[in-house]
């Protein structure tokens, strides 16, 4: 439900967002060699209905970067843009189906190290990508997370080449509305609700455009050229505005090569949403915990519309996300004025809008990708042990240089095989203790979950029972032991016998009441 009461902190987070999306979304539908507006469709329907039907407070859809590489691969295999929408609106209906079929608690079982990772390298991405765009070249589409660029740059290689375009206009804009937005968040901001309601990132979007045309009109050599601004198409009429939508064609439908694009895109889709989700949960500072399953129903809807309009495909994304969060976001309300936003400005003022530096914008994602990377983050991290660390920071590094999705893939093998390390530990103790009779005595206490990989330690420990002593295996505190452990200590009873070990075992607490139910029939 969308309330107005944070409307104070809400529209000033909505205008940051919208201005940051714009580009995103323009930026995105071209990387995908799709139409233009196919962006700014999908960013204002993710704005709009999927934001009224998501039980997310803070997360804001749009179209993702992460699927631009399948999209443009999927428009050129398909010759056709209007047969790839057909297969966005069925990987919406699939979205929807696994919604009802709750398939949202996929994302509960990411480890928080590997979340707080991704969230950490998307920071560290958004600083890297923004950095030719602060010096005036514009190569890269905005909203790029790949290490490895279409046109076969890499995010290193783009930051070398860009010293070599480097526009003055271009770095005095960055820098003047980056030392701003440094002052206004850090002293003007305590000074008063003024300057809490008006936005630093508002402010230096104006500065921009102010800057720009005051080097169009007295030094025109330093102005920014067009491709420096953001570039919304232009209608010409009312009718031109409503031409640029694109209605699907759905006579290839149930081919194979339409069902396996849905399905390609309803399931990535859906994982990196389900990602952004938890991430976005984790930024809260309220740490409120959004409905998984609703959001999947949520973009679900969302895909749909899209695809019936014209738009390219939708996910939570945590670029916007985040942004929404460091503007002060606080409810639904600011995902949403973001998205009425968009649509209200290609409509009324899109040649303003193409007056805006992109310049501007990447001192205000250098802000909100700092926020995201914080060097206490990884202090903190370092500080929380190996098992923490390590998985954390290995996501930061494959974010960095492989993509969102494949980053996280790597993190979590890094994180899984910690966890397995941690269960292999933690199998059981061994105590020792000396008996009445002056013998030594061995106690081996199992934990209250052993599986097959605490066969190996378990083992272990059987071997180093010296001869002719006293040992007691200890289940009663297990609720769980894999049948493998419990054959390998019956197996042990021999062992222990030709070792003159006196064995006693004491069973699982489920075996012990089951005895005791039997004996009671």
């Amino acid at each position: 439900m969308v309330t107005f009461k944070e409307l104070k902190n809400d529209l000033p987070a909505g205008i940051v967002v919208f201005l940051v999306a714009v580009p995103l979304c323009l930026g995105i539908a071209m990387a995908s060699g799709a139409p233009l507006f196919s962006g700014i469709i999908a960013g204002f329907v993710g704005g709009i209905v999927v934001t009224l039907i998501s039980g997310s407070q803070l997360g804001v859809s749009g179209p993702a970067a992460g699927l631009a590489v399948i999209v443009l691969h999927a428009i050129e295999g398909l010759g056709s843009f209007e047969v790839f929408l057909s297969a966005v609106v069925l990987a919406g209906v699939m979205q929807l189906a696994l919604g009802f079929l709750k398939a949202g608690s996929i994302g509960y079982y990411f480890p928080s190290s590997v979340i707080k990772g991704m969230l950490s390298g998307i920071g560290v991405i958004i600083i890297l990508k923004q950095i030719p765009h602060a010096f005036g070249y514009d190569e890269s589409y905005e909203g790029s997370v790949h290490f490895m660029e279409p046109s076969g740059e890499t995010t290193f290689s783009l930051i070398l080449d860009s010293l070599r375009y480097v526009s003055p206009a271009a770095v005095i804009i960055s820098v003047l509305s980056l030392l701003v937005l440094i002052f206004w968040d850090t002293v003007l901001s305590k000074k008063g609700k003024i300057f809490q309601i008006v936005q630093g990132p508002l402010v230096v979007v104006v500065l921009g455009i102010v800057l720009n045309l005051v080097f169009l009109n007295m030094f025109p050599e330093m102005a920014l050229r067009a491709n420096h601004l953001v570039e919304l198409p232009v209608a010409s009429s009312v009718g031109g505005f409503f031409q640029q939508f694109t209605a699907p064609d759905f006579s290839r439908i149930l081919t194979y090569e339409v069902l396996m694009l849905a399905g390609t895109l309803a399931v990535v889709a859906s994982l990196e949403t389900l990602l952004c989700l938890e991430a976005t949960d984790k930024l809260d500072p309220q740490k409120r915990i959004s409905p998984a399953n609703r959001e999947l129903k949520a973009q679900g809807v969302g895909n749909i519309v899209s695809g019936l309009i014209g738009g390219l495909p939708i996910t939570q994304v945590i670029v916007r996300s985040s942004a929404n969060i460091q503007s002060g976001g606080r409810t639904k309300l600011s995902a949403l004025i973001h998205g009425v936003l968009i649509l209200a400005s290609v409509i009324a003022i899109p040649g303003l809008l193409n007056l805006i530096p992109l310049a501007s914008l990447a001192a205000i994602l250098f802000v909100v990708g700092y926020k995201l990377a914080k060097p206490a983050l990884f202090k903190a991290m370092y500080r929380g042990g190996w098992n923490q660390f390590l998985p954390f920071v290995v996501t930061v590094l494959a974010i960095v240089f492989t993509d969102l999705l494949t980053g996280i893939a790597i993190g979590m093998v890094v994180g899984i095989f910690f966890i397995l390390k941690s269960s292999y530990q933690v199998s059981h103790k061994l105590q020792t203790e000396k008996t009445t009779t002056g013998k030594e005595k061995y106690r081996i206490v199992l934990a209250e979950e052993v599986t097959f990989l605490n066969k190996g330690n378990i083992m272990e420990a059987l071997r180093k029972v010296p001869k002719n002593t006293e040992l007691e295996i200890d289940m009663s505190r297990s609720a769980v032991v894999d049948p493998d452990v419990l054959e390998l200590i019956e197996n042990y009873k021999d062992t222990a016998q030709s070792k003159g070990i006196d064995l006693h075992i004491k069973k699982t607490a489920e075996d012990e009441k089951l005895q005791y139910e039997g004996a009671k029939f």
